[in-house]
């Protein structure tokens, strides 16, 4: 852990200076952009305060977000693995896919809600919102590049330069600033307005009878994971998946060296679970009846197998469930889809 922040550091030392391009004075105001923290949400984990989010800071995030210029070899943008439609993620790569036809070994996460997270990436690497796109952006098998070249590219741009000046006070192009941009832009993807979120304020939605069922038996056999609002409890699990022998993912334990964390990943959120497959951090489950099937009967038994998976005895047990109440989960968890937020153009790319 210590060694991954250390890490992350020198990057932003190493590349902070950037260019000051005092030559331009921007002759627009940046209106800030309302944060706005929907009700039945717990407060933000990102300090907003420190990072305000403003009209050209958004829109500079979102630019640099759907730009290949970020990547060795200008086509990986982020928006290239996490696409709106499918709420900031790719349903056609199992993996993540890079520069030159690179592939990873995680699926990658959606894009929502980033301001209420307490970490980021399967197994929790980046402790800041600020830092994360470090990850992606310096990862050899995804965007494969560095700062100081994303930088001097950035410079050659005079939309770049423009925008830049416009969002920051000290008009600089430095790394500092482009991660901040970005954080301005993701902060802003809040989902809220799902079914669920309706009925939870209160709003005039009911569920029907199947959904209703699917919410009762969701709440006594997965909610002790995916909990709150948020529907996840932001912690490490291994959840009994069988071990790919071709990768063998340690997961957490990449991060802490603990071996209580071996092949332990992030409890991920499940809104709009509906769009976001393939499931699990290596996309092996195509379709949510077969993460039913994994909870009920697919589980492997191991050293850090989580305790709420077992009797008393040691047994596994996993989550017994019959086809029915399976497909009345299935209705509920379709009750999580957002389409106000899979279709607000502010967070489009085009």
């Amino acid at each position: 852990m210590i060694k991954k922040i250390g890490y992350i550091v020198l990057i932003l030392l190493g590349v902070a200076c950037g260019s000051d391009k005092e030559d331009y004075v921007p002759i627009n105001q940046n209106p800030a952009l309302e944060f706005t923290i929907p009700s039945n949400f717990p407060e933000p984990t990102y300090n907003v305060t420190l990072n305000p989010p403003t009209e050209k800071g958004f829109e500079l995030g979102k630019k640099l977000f759907y730009d290949g210029r970020l990547s060795s070899d200008g086509v990986i943008s982020c928006g290239f693995c996490h696409i709106q439609d499918f709420a900031f993620t790719h349903h056609t790569h199992i993996v993540s896919h890079g520069v030159n036809g690179a592939l990873g070994t995680r699926n990658a996460q959606p894009l929502h809600n980033l301001a209420f997270m307490k970490e980021f990436t399967w197994d929790g690497a980046a402790i800041h919102l600020d830092l994360q796109p470090i990850i992606p952006i310096t990862a050899e098998v995804e965007m494969n590049e560095s700062f100081s070249s994303i930088i001097k590219k950035l410079e050659e741009q005079p939309e770049y330069v423009m925008l830049f000046a416009e969002a920051f006070e000290d008009q600089k192009i430095n790394s500092e600033n482009l991660l901040k941009a970005l954080s301005q832009f993701m902060i802003m993807m809040i989902s809220s307005n799902s079914k669920y979120d309706k009925i939870e304020r209160n709003e005039g939605s009911v569920f029907t009878e199947d959904e209703a069922a699917g919410f009762e038996l969701f709440s006594s056999k997965c909610a002790s994971c995916h909990s709150g609002t948020l529907l996840t409890d932001q912690s490490y699990r291994n959840n009994g998946l069988p071990v790919d022998p071709e990768y063998n993912d340690i997961g957490r334990n990449r991060v802490t060296g603990l071996a209580a964390d071996l092949h332990k990943f992030k409890v991920p959120t499940l809104r709009n679970i509906e769009l976001t497959f393939p499931y699990m951090h290596d996309g092996r489950l195509k379709t949510l009846n077969d993460v039913l099937d994994h909870y009920s009967d697919g589980m492997v038994d191991s050293e850090t197998i989580d305790p709420v998976f077992k009797n008393n005895d040691g047994t596994i047990i996993g989550i017994p469930m019959t086809e029915e109440e399976k497909n009345q989960i299935i209705s509920f968890l379709k009750t999580l889809t957002d389409d106000n937020f899979v279709n607000d153009n502010r967070f489009s790319e085009f």
